[in-house]
């Protein structure tokens, strides 16, 4: 799967390669078909996602509607922005996540319409396929590969990336920037990544036709309901307003959460060697090795996270639905340790947390204490 995307991309550092399957991967795919044969085969489709996916939809359309139309205090509204927050979150999480992994439903059909979902919440479905699902899980944690290191020139996420001075102080002020991730990719991201063709430096092919079509109506649909719809009641300082403290608290949140599996001490970001752009791990080696678990046990914030605390397992089986994540865990981590490939999970998110925060602040010292780990 990976040379054949990086095959068909014409950056340089999206022709990355990976070494051959050494058996690791055969052997991960075979015991997790066998484990969920054994234990009722996937969940695609089935009653126990559909009933998830009323019950978040309920919860952020009530915290719209009540947020929108009733007759509230203003820590009332503040209470509903921060439902209705959640809840937005919690769609991308559960819904739109497996949806446009082709992991919600066996059909395909079915798949893009609950995909469209982050079209109706300011997001383009087409331009997260790039970003995400190719750019992304195809070269996790390579610097220049994987858009999701980008934080230039504000934050310094991995090794390979220039460090400036004020990144001694990102362990400080990068958690407030993460909120502006939402409101940036409403706002810019999606239209100057479809009008140049590019994300950042990889071109890709620009939406037209019907993607086209879905950008935009889905922008359209977006902004009608977060701000015209609202502007018919309240002013529009005020609607403007909870736009913003509502799209921080989601980008805050999404920031934080992708932040944990793979922008950490425990994650490797293994670099290209200048004039070779083949790595010596094969695929599989190289997702575990990037990518951590936490909080596995904790089974609210699993239902809640749409099971993205089991990143491990996600970026093995993307089209896997993230209901099936914790039956196949302890199988990936039996695999793994036969094969002697190291495996991660953090017992909690506090801890994964402060993985990160150490992370980050490591990453901004002076290079000759940029190798020494920080302290708590």
């Amino acid at each position: 799967m990976p040379s054949a995307i990086a095959a068909a991309l014409p950056v340089h550092r999206s022709r990355v390669t990976f070494g051959a399957d050494d058996g690791f991967y055969a052997e991960l795919k075979r015991r997790v078909r066998d484990e969920l044969q054994a234990t009722g085969g996937r969940t695609v489709g089935g009653a126990r996602m559909y009933l998830k996916t009323t019950i978040i939809l309920l919860w952020l359309g009530t915290s719209y509607g009540l947020l929108t139309f009733a007759h509230v205090t203003w820590w009332q509204a503040g209470l509903l922005a921060l439902s209705l927050a959640l809840a937005v979150a919690g769609t991308g999480f559960s819904i739109q996540h497996d949806a446009n992994h082709g992991a919600y439903s066996g059909n395909a059909l079915i798949n893009r319409i609950m995909g469209f979902a982050l079209d109706l919440l300011g997001a383009s479905s087409y331009m997260w396929h790039w970003k995400h699902n190719i750019f992304h899980h195809s070269f996790t944690n390579i610097e220049g590969a994987d858009h999701d290191l980008d934080a230039k020139p504000f934050g310094r996420l991995a090794p390979d990336q220039a460090r400036y001075g004020a990144h001694r102080f990102q362990h400080i002020y990068l958690w407030g920037l993460y909120g502006f991730m939402l409101p940036k990719w409403h706002l810019v991201d999606d239209f100057q990544n479809a009008i140049e063709g590019r994300i950042e430096d990889h071109p890709f092919p620009r939406p037209r036709g019907w993607s086209l079509v879905q950008m935009l109506v889905g922008k359209a649909v977006f902004f009608g309901w977060a701000l015209v719809i609202p502007m018919f009641f309240h002013p529009w300082r005020i609607v403007v307003g909870f736009y913003g403290v509502t799209a921080f608290l989601v980008g805050l949140l999404l920031a934080i959460v992708f932040q944990l599996a793979h922008c950490i001490e425990e994650a490797d970001f293994p670099s290209i060697a200048s004039g070779n752009s083949r790595m010596t791990d094969g695929w599989a080696r190289h997702q575990v090795r990037t990518t951590v678990d936490f909080a596995r046990t904790n089974r609210v914030l699993t239902w809640y996270l749409g099971g993205l605390n089991y990143q491990v397992e996600h970026h093995l089986f993307p089209k896997l639905c993230h209901l099936d994540y914790p039956r196949i865990s302890h199988v990936v981590e039996e695999v793994c340790a036969q094969y002697g490939v190291r495996y991660v999970a953090h017992d909690s998110m506090g801890g994964a947390l402060s993985s990160h925060w150490r992370w980050l602040r490591r990453l901004g010292r002076p290079a000759g204490l940029a190798e020494t780990p920080s302290a708590p």
